[in-house]
C-alpha cells in the first residue's frame, strides 16, 4: 500500500520530502554535537571533574575540544632550593641514600595559589592511593611546629634537614608573621603555609621570633600546644657569624671589635648591639616559659648539628613524634665548606649543599676581644644551662 502511495507523489513533492528529511537529520546532528561539547566543557570546569580526579577515575591525558591536557610535572615544588654545587674532590661520602622521599604536587589550575582547589598528590605509595580513593584532599593548615631561632645558629640547616622527612611540610621562606605581619591575621598566615594531608606536620621557620617580646603570647594565642624548636650556638661565635653576614652586605662596616664594645675599650660590652644582645639566650627564654611548658621546647646544639646532623635530627624526629626516617644516610660532609650537605632534599634529588652563605669564613677577631666576650656571656650561659637542663659546654 505504501509503495502505491509513494508512486503517486509528484516529483516536486518528492524533492520537498527529501529536503525535509535531510534538514531534520542535520539539526539533530548539530544539536547533539553542541550538547556533547557543552557537557565536556562543563565537566572540565566544575567540581564533577575534581571528583573524578580525586577518585582516580579521570584519565591522565584527558582533553575535550580545546581544553588543555593534564600533564604530570615531576619537578613541581613549593619550596626554593639552593643553586650551590659540590666538588667531588672535597666530598667525604658517609653513606648513599637510595630512596627518594620527595613529595610532589600538581596544581589543578593555573591559578593554584589563589584558587580554592588544592594540589593533587602524585605519590604512588599505598597510603596516598588509599587517601585519594577516600576523597582526601591536601589543604593548608596553621603550623604545628615553629623553628623560632636562634639567628645564625643553624636554623636553615635544621629546616632543610628535617623536611627530608615525608611527613614534614614547611614554608620555604621566613614568613615573619608573628613579628612583622601579625596585623594581617591568621587567614593570611595560613595562606603562606604549604599544602598537607592527614598525618603530616606543618612547619615554619623565622629566627627572629625567639628575640621578639610579643611573639610568645601571639604564638600561644594561635595554638597553646605548638611545638617549638630552638637552635643555639656558642654566643660568641654566633655574634661573629651575625656580624660577618651583615659585613658581607655593607663594605664600609666598622670592625667587629669597634661595634661589640663601648668607646673602643674591651672593658664594657655593648649590649645594645644586636649581635651581642641576641646571645643572652636566658633572658629571651624566660619570656617563652611564661606561655609554654619547657617540654614543648626542644633545644638543638648548632655545633652538633654541623658535626653530627643525624644525631640532632634524630632527636627532632622523636620530639615531633615521627618515625626516624632521616638518618646518616642522607648526609655527607663537604670538607671545603666545613659543613654537612645532602644527598637529596625536598627540592632536589641530587647531592648539594645549602648555599654559598653557609660555612662563610669569619674575619679575624682579636683574641682579647673574644676572651672578654666569653667572660661576659658565661653567667648567662650557666643560667641557660640551668633553665634547659642541658650543658652545651660553650667556652
Amino acid at each position: 500500500m505504501s509503495i502505491i502511495w509513494f508512486n503517486n507523489l509528484s516529483n516536486r513533492s518528492l524533492v520537498i520530502t527529501i529536503l525535509i528529511c535531510i534538514s531534520l537529520i542535520y539539526v539533530s546532528y548539530t544539536f547533539n554535537s553542541c550538547l556533547i561539547t557543552n557537557l565536556g566543557r562543563t565537566l572540565n570546569k566544575n567540581s564533577l571533574k575534581q571528583f573524578f580526579i580525586s577518585t582516580s577515575l579521570w584519565p591522565q591525558n584527558a582533553s575535550v575540544g580545546n581544553a588543555s591536557k593534564l600533564t604530570l610535572n615531576n619537578t613541581t615544588n613549593f619550596t626554593a632550593s639552593s643553586n650551590s654545587t659540590t666538588s667531588k674532590d672535597s666530598v667525604h661520602h658517609l653513606h648513599l641514600h637510595n630512596k627518594d622521599t620527595t613529595r610532589k604536587y600538581l596544581p589543578l589550575s593555573n591559578s593554584s595559589t589563589t584558587s580554592a582547589s588544592a594540589p593533587r598528590i602524585l605519590d604512588g605509595s599505598p597510603k596516598y592511593r588509599l587517601l585519594r580513593q577516600q576523597g582526601s584532599r591536601p589543604s593548608r593548615h596553621l603550623p604545628d611546629t615553629l623553628i623560632i631561632g636562634v639567628k645564625k645558629s643553624g636554623t636553615r640547616a635544621l629546616l632543610e634537614f628535617i623536611r627530608l622527612h615525608p611527613d614534614v611540610r614547611a614554608a620555604g621562606c621566613e614568613v615573619h608573621f608573628f613579628d612583622r605581619h601579625y596585623q594581617k591575621g591568621l587567614h593570611w598566615y595560613r595562606h603562606h603555609m604549604p599544602y598537607t594531608i592527614e598525618g603530616q606536620i606543618t612547619m615554619e621557620k623565622t629566627p627572629s621570633y625567639f628575640v621578639t617580646k610579643e611573639v610568645p603570647q601571639r604564638v600561644h594565642h594561635m595554638n597553646a600546644n605548638t611545638k617549638l624548636l630552638v637552635v643555639v650556638r656558642d654566643p660568641v661565635t654566633r655574634a661573629i657569624s651575625d656580624y660577618t653576614q651583615a659585613a658581607s652586605k655593607k663594605s664600609d662596616m666598622k670592625r667587629f671589635e669597634d661595634l661589640a664594645f663601648v668607646n673602643g675599650s674591651y672593658a664594657v660590652v655593648d649590649t645594645n648591639w644586636g649581635p651581642v644582645k641576641i646571645g643572652i639566650y636566658s633572658r629571651y627564654l624566660e619570656k617563652w616559659l611564661h606561655y609554654f611548658q619547657l617540654s614543648q621546647l626542644l633545644f638543638i646544639s648548632g655545633e652538633r648539628l654541623i658535626m653530627d646532623p643525624a644525631y640532632e635530627i634524630g632527636r627532632v624526629q622523636d620530639f615531633l613524634g615521627l618515625k626516624r626516617v632521616v638518618t646518616e644516610k642522607h648526609f655527607y660532609f663537604n670538607a671545603t665548606k666545613g659543613f654537612p650537605c645532602l644527598f637529596k632534599s625536598e627540592a632536589r634529588s641530587t647531592p648539594h649543599c645549602l648555599g654559598k652563605t653557609k660555612g662563610r669564613n669569619h674575619p679575624h677577631i682579636e683574641a682579647a676581644a673574644i676572651e672578654r666576650l666569653r667572660d661576659f656571656y658565661r653567667p648567662f650561659n650557666n643560667r641557660f644551662y640551668e633553665m634547659t637542663g642541658i650543658n652545651f659546654a660553650w667556652p
